[in-house]
């Protein structure tokens, strides 16, 4: 059977439109998706404003960070970090993540996206953030982060 051209244009059109809003819907962000995400939003708007409490208050107590650089680690405390990162200073700081990957399974959550960390609005260094988060009374809290950090970011 022939399919008369225009009819031809008309289904491409409508399955490259369904195929489009496939693939959009598949990379939202679900509702959970974005309940595990807030507390990492919530630790770098901490870091921009610079304060311990706030950076502390979307992590488990006790919860470690892990920063590679030049293949070394450095192994601190939430609690360390919050204080380096908490202090005064008078650069505007920023970390932002794109692309996250959320996976969950029940009470347990993990994030892996790629990040770029500004200092007065210029790319200073970027990376990939690994958060693994746990749910606890109801809410989630990051458990654990790990990074890499350095210093060839594409031109942003």
């Amino acid at each position: 059977m022939k399919i008369p051209r225009q009819l031809h244009l008309h289904l491409f059109l409508a399955g490259a439109t369904l195929t489009g809003l496939l693939s959009a819907s598949l990379y939202a962000a679900t509702p959970e998706e974005q309940a595990v995400l807030a507390p990492i939003q919530a630790m770098f708007d901490g870091m921009t404003k610079r304060s311990a409490a706030a950076i502390k208050e979307p992590t488990l107590p006790g919860g470690t960070m892990v920063l590679m650089r030049d293949g070394k680690a450095t192994q601190m405390t939430f609690d360390a970090f919050a204080e380096r990162v908490g202090r005064p200073g008078t650069t505007h700081i920023e970390e932002r993540i794109h692309d996250p990957l959320v996976r969950i399974d029940n009470d347990l959550a993990v994030v892996w996206a790629p990040f770029d960390f500004l200092v007065d609005g210029k790319v200073d260094h970027c990376g990939t953030d690994l958060f693994n988060l746990v749910r606890q009374d109801g809410k989630w809290v990051i458990a654990s982060v790990a990074d890499t950090g350095h210093k060839d970011c594409a031109a942003k």
